[in-house]
């Protein structure tokens, strides 16, 4: 399977752990940045930061750089030949070229193509429009005193997204949650008896490589990784009215696919208590040098307290200064060159349903 895997999501995820199940091993190849820029437009997440996502999700076995956009003759035979690929996977949306013509053509006339289902609620395009809608509420706020858009995401309220007249409309969240999903993502397995359990909590909205990277040092300390993720109300409460950008939910399943991770709680409490610690054995807590939260020794309150009280806890130095923030700051200073990114998808993927008899409205 390929893809860009820009600003990766749980969509992404749910699409490789499908792929996997097809077959023994999972090879997927990243599409270079130069590549994204033709077909369309800036990648949000440079090509080693997509490198070091697809490669922490668990149900893939090798990863190839620099992939091409379109599936060549020419990289279909090194496919064939070199990594042994009996099929090329790819989802039942069209993944369409500038010209309007199928990416996947040439697999498909071999033969060695098939398909799987597309998660539907989310999309990278979904999510840069997300954070556009964020920031244009966060600048009415100021002046209007909106109220939250924190509750829409939880709740899958839909609002528009217009910037100068352009019309294009944006979603927040319509995740829904299931525990068959959770289920699934889950490695169904808890911990031994006498396990090391590393703890570490955090928002982890937008999952990206500074989250990845964290993750797989604490993991390297013990034998389980636990993740607190936070709920909605909490990131709220510490971030802004404009976060979280992605849903309790949605940044939960984004963590479990990762494969450092054990364990997540859903909705994890913002201070670690004695007997939470009791309760899940934890050995260790652990806490990020680059992290959204930072300053928490300062704090009146320091969540912290008791681990730290009881010689449990540990600051880690964080490998990559890549925070949810740094994501959304490419997003808006690139505004314009995203929302030409959006037009120009839009715009190929007219040009295909044209091409295969299809009309406006179907």
């Amino acid at each position: 399977m390929d893809g860009c895997f820009d600003m990766m999501h749980y969509g992404h995820c749910n699409a490789l752990r499908q792929a996997r199940a097809l077959g023994d091993q999972l090879v997927v190849g990243v599409v270079s940045d130069a590549e994204i820029i033709v077909n369309k437009g800036p990648p949000v997440t440079p090509l080693n930061e997509r490198m070091i996502m697809v490669n922490a999700v668990k149900w893939v076995d090798e990863v190839i750089p620099d992939a091409p956009y379109a599936i060549t003759e020419e990289f279909m035979k090194k496919l064939f030949d070199e990594y042994n690929i009996d099929y090329i996977i790819h989802g039942d949306d069209p993944c369409v070229l500038p010209d309007g013509t199928d990416a996947y053509a040439l697999a498909k006339k071999a033969g060695r193509y098939k398909q799987i289902k597309r998660t539907e609620g989310v999309s990278s395009t979904d999510i840069v429009g997300r954070m556009l809608l964020c920031v244009r509420e966060r600048s009415v706020s100021e002046i209007q005193q909106h109220s939250s858009l924190q509750r829409q995401f939880s709740h899958g309220h839909s609002q528009k997204f217009e910037d100068g007249g352009s019309g294009s409309g944006t979603r927040v969240s319509h995740f829904l949650p299931t525990s068959r999903r959770i289920v699934q993502f889950s490695n169904g397995k808890g911990p031994e008896s006498d396990a090391r359990i590393i703890y570490i909590d955090g928002a982890f909205d937008l999952f990206h490589a500074g989250h990845v990277e964290i993750l797989r040092k604490a993991r390297e300390l013990g034998d389980f990784l636990l993740v607190g993720i936070h709920t909605d109300q909490t990131v709220s409460a510490n971030r802004g009215a404009h976060r979280p950008i992605m849903n309790l939910h949605e940044r939960s399943l984004s963590v479990l696919a990762c494969r450092y991770v054990d364990e997540v709680i859903i909705g994890a409490p913002w201070v670690i208590s004695k007997d939470m610690l009791t309760t899940f054995n934890i050995s260790l807590v652990v806490h990020g040098t680059v992290a959204e939260n930072s300053n928490f020794e300062k704090e009146e309150g320091n969540p912290y307290e008791v681990p730290i009280n009881l010689g449990i806890f540990k600051v880690l130095e964080s490998p990559l200064g890549v925070t949810t923030s740094t994501i959304i700051r490419r997003i808006v200073s690139n505004h314009e060159a995203y929302q030409k990114r959006n037009e120009k998808k839009a715009a190929s993927e007219k040009r295909y349903y044209e091409s295969k008899g299809y009309v406006s409205g179907d």
